[in-house]
Protein backbone atom coordinates (compact mmCIF):
# COMPACT_ATOMS: atom_id res chain seq x y z
CA UNK A 1 0.00 0.00 0.00
CA UNK A 2 1.31 3.46 -0.93
CA UNK A 3 2.18 5.68 1.99
CA UNK A 4 -0.31 8.53 2.10
CA UNK A 5 1.29 11.89 2.94
CA UNK A 6 -0.17 15.29 3.74
CA UNK A 7 0.12 18.28 1.44
CA UNK A 8 -0.89 21.80 2.49
CA UNK A 9 -2.33 24.31 0.05
CA UNK A 10 -2.19 27.65 1.85
CA UNK A 11 -4.03 30.72 0.57
CA UNK A 12 -4.22 34.39 1.24
CA UNK A 13 -7.85 35.49 0.74
CA UNK A 14 -8.25 39.09 -0.44
CA UNK A 15 -7.07 39.45 -4.03
CA UNK A 16 -6.03 35.80 -4.09
CA UNK A 17 -9.35 33.96 -3.94
CA UNK A 18 -11.70 36.96 -3.87
CA UNK A 19 -11.45 39.83 -6.32
CA UNK A 20 -10.83 42.51 -3.67
CA UNK A 21 -10.88 43.13 0.10
CA UNK A 22 -13.57 41.06 1.82
CA UNK A 23 -14.77 44.13 3.74
CA UNK A 24 -15.63 45.85 0.45
CA UNK A 25 -18.47 43.48 -0.44
CA UNK A 26 -20.92 44.47 2.29
CA UNK A 27 -19.36 45.48 5.57
CA UNK A 28 -18.36 49.02 4.62
CA UNK A 29 -21.71 49.55 2.90
CA UNK A 30 -23.43 49.07 6.26
CA UNK A 31 -22.02 52.47 7.19
CA UNK A 32 -23.48 54.03 4.03
CA UNK A 33 -19.94 54.55 2.74
CA UNK A 34 -17.99 53.61 -0.34
CA UNK A 35 -14.93 51.42 0.16
CA UNK A 36 -12.63 54.06 -1.34
CA UNK A 37 -13.86 56.69 1.14
CA UNK A 38 -13.67 54.35 4.12
CA UNK A 39 -10.14 53.16 3.42
CA UNK A 40 -8.93 56.71 2.79
CA UNK A 41 -10.18 57.77 6.23
CA UNK A 42 -8.91 54.63 7.95
CA UNK A 43 -5.47 54.98 6.39
CA UNK A 44 -5.33 58.65 7.38
CA UNK A 45 -6.02 57.68 11.00
CA UNK A 46 -3.24 55.12 10.72
CA UNK A 47 -0.75 57.74 9.46
CA UNK A 48 -1.84 60.39 11.97
CA UNK A 49 -1.32 58.04 14.91
CA UNK A 50 1.82 56.22 13.75
CA UNK A 51 -0.13 53.01 14.23
CA UNK A 52 -0.02 49.53 12.73
CA UNK A 53 -2.06 49.50 9.53
CA UNK A 54 -3.97 46.26 10.17
CA UNK A 55 -4.75 47.09 13.81
CA UNK A 56 -5.79 50.59 12.80
CA UNK A 57 -8.33 49.32 10.29
CA UNK A 58 -9.80 46.97 12.89
CA UNK A 59 -10.14 49.89 15.28
CA UNK A 60 -11.67 52.07 12.60
CA UNK A 61 -14.43 49.56 11.88
CA UNK A 62 -15.39 49.62 15.56
CA UNK A 63 -15.19 53.43 15.58
CA UNK A 64 -17.48 53.73 12.55
CA UNK A 65 -19.85 51.16 14.00
CA UNK A 66 -20.40 53.39 17.01
CA UNK A 67 -20.42 56.61 15.01
CA UNK A 68 -22.98 55.28 12.50
CA UNK A 69 -24.94 53.44 15.20
CA UNK A 70 -24.63 50.22 13.29
CA UNK A 71 -23.77 47.50 15.84
CA UNK A 72 -21.41 44.80 14.64
CA UNK A 73 -21.64 41.18 15.78
CA UNK A 74 -20.20 37.89 14.55
CA UNK A 75 -23.50 37.27 12.78
CA UNK A 76 -23.34 40.63 10.99
CA UNK A 77 -19.77 39.96 9.87
CA UNK A 78 -20.74 36.50 8.57
CA UNK A 79 -23.68 37.90 6.58
CA UNK A 80 -21.30 40.28 4.81
CA UNK A 81 -19.69 37.25 3.16
CA UNK A 82 -22.73 36.39 1.05
CA UNK A 83 -21.82 38.89 -1.67
CA UNK A 84 -18.13 38.03 -1.94
CA UNK A 85 -17.03 37.69 -5.54
CA UNK A 86 -14.48 34.98 -6.23
CA UNK A 87 -12.19 34.57 -9.16
CA UNK A 88 -13.29 32.15 -11.86
CA UNK A 89 -13.24 28.51 -10.77
CA UNK A 90 -12.62 29.13 -7.05
CA UNK A 91 -15.83 27.58 -5.76
CA UNK A 92 -15.23 24.39 -7.77
CA UNK A 93 -11.47 24.31 -7.19
CA UNK A 94 -11.30 22.56 -3.83
CA UNK A 95 -13.36 19.48 -4.65
CA UNK A 96 -11.56 19.11 -7.97
CA UNK A 97 -8.06 19.34 -6.54
CA UNK A 98 -8.98 17.05 -3.62
CA UNK A 99 -10.14 14.38 -6.10
CA UNK A 100 -6.90 14.75 -8.03
CA UNK A 101 -4.88 14.40 -4.84
CA UNK A 102 -6.85 11.33 -3.81
CA UNK A 103 -5.91 9.61 -7.07
CA UNK A 104 -2.26 10.28 -6.23
CA UNK A 105 -2.71 9.01 -2.65
CA UNK A 106 -2.06 12.51 -1.32
CA UNK A 107 -4.03 13.85 1.62
CA UNK A 108 -4.57 17.50 0.67
CA UNK A 109 -5.40 20.02 3.39
CA UNK A 110 -6.42 23.61 2.62
CA UNK A 111 -5.63 26.56 4.90
CA UNK A 112 -6.27 30.30 4.91
CA UNK A 113 -3.73 32.78 6.30
CA UNK A 114 -5.23 36.23 5.80
CA UNK A 115 -5.12 39.77 7.10
CA UNK A 116 -8.87 39.75 6.52
CA UNK A 117 -11.40 38.85 9.18
CA UNK A 118 -12.10 35.34 10.37
CA UNK A 119 -15.66 36.38 11.18
CA UNK A 120 -16.36 37.20 7.53
CA UNK A 121 -14.63 34.08 6.22
CA UNK A 122 -16.78 31.99 8.55
CA UNK A 123 -19.82 33.09 6.55
CA UNK A 124 -18.27 32.44 3.14
CA UNK A 125 -19.43 29.73 0.78
CA UNK A 126 -15.96 28.17 0.70
CA UNK A 127 -15.27 28.03 4.46
CA UNK A 128 -16.14 24.31 4.62
CA UNK A 129 -13.09 23.42 2.54
CA UNK A 130 -10.47 24.74 4.96
CA UNK A 131 -9.02 22.72 7.81
CA UNK A 132 -8.16 25.97 9.59
CA UNK A 133 -8.51 29.70 9.02
CA UNK A 134 -5.87 32.00 10.48
CA UNK A 135 -7.06 35.59 10.20
CA UNK A 136 -7.62 38.78 12.12
CA UNK A 137 -10.34 38.41 14.72
CA UNK A 138 -12.06 40.50 17.38
CA UNK A 139 -12.70 40.04 21.09
CA UNK A 140 -16.30 40.78 22.06
CA UNK A 141 -18.14 42.25 25.05
CA UNK A 142 -21.10 40.61 26.79
CA UNK A 143 -23.48 42.05 24.21
CA UNK A 144 -21.52 40.42 21.40
CA UNK A 145 -19.99 43.64 20.06
CA UNK A 146 -16.31 43.83 19.05
CA UNK A 147 -14.15 45.76 21.50
CA UNK A 148 -10.52 44.78 20.80
CA UNK A 149 -8.38 42.89 18.27
CA UNK A 150 -8.05 39.33 19.56
CA UNK A 151 -5.66 38.38 16.76
CA UNK A 152 -3.85 40.45 14.16
CA UNK A 153 -2.34 38.83 11.07
CA UNK A 154 0.17 40.87 9.09
CA UNK A 155 3.11 40.12 6.78
CA UNK A 156 5.38 38.85 9.57
CA UNK A 157 2.84 36.87 11.62
CA UNK A 158 1.75 34.97 8.50
CA UNK A 159 5.01 33.02 8.70
CA UNK A 160 4.14 32.07 12.29
CA UNK A 161 1.01 30.32 11.07
CA UNK A 162 2.97 28.53 8.36
CA UNK A 163 5.14 27.15 11.16
CA UNK A 164 2.01 25.96 12.97
CA UNK A 165 0.83 24.12 9.85
CA UNK A 166 4.32 22.64 9.47
CA UNK A 167 4.25 21.32 13.05
CA UNK A 168 0.56 20.41 13.19
CA UNK A 169 -0.20 22.96 15.90
CA UNK A 170 -3.54 24.55 16.70
CA UNK A 171 -4.38 28.21 16.32
CA UNK A 172 -3.67 29.07 19.96
CA UNK A 173 -0.57 26.92 20.50
CA UNK A 174 1.85 29.85 20.41
CA UNK A 175 4.61 28.68 22.75
CA UNK A 176 5.15 25.42 20.87
CA UNK A 177 5.94 27.28 17.64
CA UNK A 178 9.53 27.93 18.73
CA UNK A 179 10.09 24.58 20.43
CA UNK A 180 12.36 22.10 18.70
CA UNK A 181 10.67 19.37 16.67
CA UNK A 182 12.67 16.94 14.50
CA UNK A 183 11.86 17.29 10.82
CA UNK A 184 10.69 13.67 10.64
CA UNK A 185 8.01 14.39 13.24
CA UNK A 186 6.53 17.39 11.42
CA UNK A 187 3.21 16.43 9.77
CA UNK A 188 3.60 18.73 6.75
CA UNK A 189 7.15 19.69 5.75
CA UNK A 190 7.55 22.97 3.90
CA UNK A 191 8.55 20.94 0.84
CA UNK A 192 4.94 19.74 0.66
CA UNK A 193 3.40 23.20 0.90
CA UNK A 194 2.06 25.38 -1.89
CA UNK A 195 1.42 29.03 -1.00
CA UNK A 196 -0.91 31.28 -2.99
CA UNK A 197 -0.72 35.06 -2.53
CA UNK A 198 -1.06 38.34 -4.36
CA UNK A 199 0.29 41.22 -2.29
CA UNK A 200 3.06 42.66 -0.17
CA UNK A 201 1.83 40.96 3.02
CA UNK A 202 2.46 37.59 1.35
CA UNK A 203 6.09 38.14 0.39
CA UNK A 204 7.74 36.75 3.59
CA UNK A 205 5.54 33.66 3.42
CA UNK A 206 6.21 33.18 -0.29
CA UNK A 207 9.94 33.42 0.29
CA UNK A 208 9.86 31.05 3.28
CA UNK A 209 7.94 28.33 1.46
CA UNK A 210 10.02 28.61 -1.71
CA UNK A 211 13.33 28.71 0.15
CA UNK A 212 12.30 25.66 2.20
CA UNK A 213 11.62 23.51 -0.85
CA UNK A 214 7.92 24.17 -1.33
CA UNK A 215 6.22 26.22 -4.04
CA UNK A 216 4.92 29.77 -4.07
CA UNK A 217 2.43 31.13 -6.57
CA UNK A 218 1.77 34.83 -7.11
CA UNK A 219 -1.67 35.37 -8.62
CA UNK A 220 -2.92 38.52 -10.28
CA UNK A 221 -6.21 39.83 -11.58
CA UNK A 222 -6.44 38.86 -15.25
CA UNK A 223 -6.03 41.76 -17.69
CA UNK A 224 -4.91 44.26 -15.05
CA UNK A 225 -1.85 46.21 -13.96
CA UNK A 226 -1.42 43.74 -11.06
CA UNK A 227 0.39 41.44 -13.47
CA UNK A 228 3.49 43.67 -13.33
CA UNK A 229 3.81 43.20 -9.56
CA UNK A 230 3.45 39.42 -9.85
CA UNK A 231 6.05 39.24 -12.61
CA UNK A 232 8.45 41.28 -10.46
CA UNK A 233 8.05 38.76 -7.63
CA UNK A 234 8.94 36.04 -10.12
CA UNK A 235 11.90 38.00 -11.48
CA UNK A 236 13.19 38.70 -7.96
CA UNK A 237 13.10 34.99 -7.13
CA UNK A 238 10.44 35.28 -4.46
CA UNK A 239 7.93 32.97 -6.14
CA UNK A 240 8.01 30.00 -8.49
CA UNK A 241 5.06 31.03 -10.64
CA UNK A 242 3.17 34.22 -11.53
CA UNK A 243 -0.26 33.26 -12.88
CA UNK A 244 -3.60 34.90 -13.67
CA UNK A 245 -6.14 34.33 -10.88
CA UNK A 246 -8.30 31.85 -12.73
CA UNK A 247 -8.85 28.53 -10.93
CA UNK A 248 -10.94 26.95 -13.69
CA UNK A 249 -10.29 23.40 -14.83
CA UNK A 250 -7.43 23.16 -17.35
CA UNK A 251 -6.46 26.77 -16.63
CA UNK A 252 -2.87 27.73 -15.85
CA UNK A 253 -3.22 27.43 -12.07
CA UNK A 254 -5.03 24.11 -12.41
CA UNK A 255 -2.32 22.63 -14.63
CA UNK A 256 0.60 23.97 -12.58
CA UNK A 257 -0.74 22.72 -9.25
CA UNK A 258 -1.62 19.29 -10.65
CA UNK A 259 1.91 19.02 -12.03
CA UNK A 260 3.40 19.97 -8.65
CA UNK A 261 1.20 17.44 -6.86
CA UNK A 262 2.24 14.74 -9.32
CA UNK A 263 5.89 15.59 -8.61
CA UNK A 264 5.29 15.36 -4.86
CA UNK A 265 3.67 11.94 -5.27
CA UNK A 266 6.58 10.75 -7.44
CA UNK A 267 9.12 11.97 -4.87
CA UNK A 268 7.24 10.07 -2.17
CA UNK A 269 7.29 6.90 -4.28
CA UNK A 270 11.02 7.28 -4.96
CA UNK A 271 11.67 7.72 -1.25
CA UNK A 272 9.81 4.47 -0.52
CA UNK A 273 11.89 2.64 -3.13
CA UNK A 274 15.09 4.12 -1.74
CA UNK A 275 14.19 3.02 1.78
CA UNK A 276 13.66 -0.53 0.48
CA UNK A 277 17.09 -0.48 -1.15
CA UNK A 278 18.71 0.86 2.00
CA UNK A 279 17.39 -2.15 3.93
CA UNK A 280 19.22 -4.46 1.51
CA UNK A 281 22.60 -2.98 2.33
CA UNK A 282 24.89 -5.33 4.23
CA UNK A 283 26.32 -4.06 7.48
CA UNK A 284 29.91 -2.89 7.09
CA UNK A 285 32.64 -5.01 8.60
CA UNK A 286 34.46 -3.39 11.45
Amino acid sequence: MVKKVKVALVYDFDGTLSTTNMQDYGLIQLFKMRPKTFWKQANQWWHDNDADQITSSMYYFVKMSKQKRMPLTKQVFAKCAKDIEYYAGVEEWFDRINRFGKRLELNIEHYIISSGYEEIIEGSSIRKYFKEVFGCAYAYDRKGHPIWPARVVNYSTKTQYLAKINKGLGKLEDRAVNEFMPDKDRPIPFSRMIYFGDGDTDIPSMRLVKKSGGYSVAVYRPKSHHKRKAIKLLTDGRVDFALPADYSEDGQIDMVIKTILTKMATERDLQILQEKEDKKKLPRKK
